[in-house]
């Protein structure tokens, strides 16, 4: 394993929590896309009150149209992050399916102040990157954010293929954002497990260990792995867990993490050749136990994505701008 090293960092990954301690959460947003087609490579929101049910909100349509934010017209993988200042960010692949699995570029970056308004911008490798290895991906899968504290920054993980050789199976990269968080730096490599790994998620615990989840692709078996960690950069540090952290033998992808207001973390995925998202409970962040399969059928029909903790107030505003019917 090759894991880039350098300053030690500390950061604030498990963000529902840190604000939790300032503001009164009281439901969660589910963003997701919906499928394999341009009509639903799309952002859609659902609420919830427990963190187990949800229900979608706008009648299950998007809450932002692809078309006006990305290059390809289409977007599936989204994160949310709540940040600083009073921001929420997302991040999303740039991608449509019916040109193949191989056939995106980038990303878009998204911010807002409301859940409701959303800034963009798209950063499109080749372009961006021109001259580098990364001028020659191939896709670029499954962003998603985390904040620096001892920087001030924010950085993007996700991973690459390329068509020249220099990567030539899915590994996770890094890169900072710039301020606006309308751009990225240079992008580094965070870990290399010498076989295609995808959809990375990361938290912090209250021991301030990081937990990396990500779904490897080896040809023994495919599932999501962890990896447990002191420091983000140095891979000295970093422990990979035995076993695997789906409680279930089906195909899995697009893992997401994230906090009950009861302490208990839930960790989800995407069941995506069964029709079901799971969800499963843990006191620890190493053991999983499946609480229940939400099965995707009419108007919520999630596909990998991902949840944060939102206050009564953020709650209200979004049913106001989108209703259901």
């Amino acid at each position: 394993m090759n894991i880039k090293k350098g300053v030690i960092l500390t950061m604030a990954m498990a963000m529902a929590v840190t604000m939790s301690a300032k503001k009164k959460t009281s439901a969660y947003l589910f963003t997701y896309f919906t499928g394999n087609a341009p009509e639903k490579e799309q952002i859609c929101y659902a609420i919830s009150h427990d963190g187990w049910n949800y229900t979608p909100l706008n009648d299950g349509k998007p809450i932002i149209a692809s078309k006006d934010i990305a290059r390809t017209g289409c977007v599936r993988d989204p994160h949310i992050l709540r940040g600083k200042g009073g921001w929420f960010y997302m991040v999303v692949t740039d991608m449509k399916s019916s040109l193949g699995w191989s056939s995106n570029r980038g990303m878009v970056l998204m911010r807002s102040k409301d859940l409701v308004n959303w800034e963009h911008h798209t950063v499109h490798f080749p372009t961006r990157y021109k001259g580098t290895m990364f001028e020659h991906v191939t896709r670029v899968w499954a962003p998603q954010t985390i904040y620096d504290e001892r920087t001030h920054r924010y950085i993007v993980y996700f991973s690459i293929l390329t068509d020249d050789g220099s990567c030539p199976y899915d590994r996770v990269y890094w890169a900072y954002a710039n301020k606006d968080f309308s751009d990225l730096g240079e992008p580094h490599l965070l870990f290399d497990m010498r076989s295609a790994s995808i959809d990375t998620d990361i938290v912090r615990d209250d021991d301030g260990l990081l937990h990396i989840f990500f779904k490897t692709e080896g040809a023994k078996q495919k599932g999501i792995k962890q990896f447990i960690a002191k420091d983000f950069y140095d891979g000295s540090t970093w422990e990979l867990q035995d076993g695997w952290c789906q409680d279930t033998n089906k195909q899995v992808e697009g893992s997401g993490v994230f906090r009950l207001h009861d302490g208990t973390w839930v960790l989800m995925y995407d069941c995506y050749t069964s029709g079901h998202y799971q969800f499963c409970k843990s006191t620890d962040l190493k053991t999983f136990k499946q609480v229940q399969d939400t099965k995707t059928e009419g108007a919520f029909t999630p596909r990998h994505g991902t949840v944060i903790a939102i206050t009564d107030k953020e709650l209200k505003r979004l049913q106001k701008a989108f209703p259901n019917h």
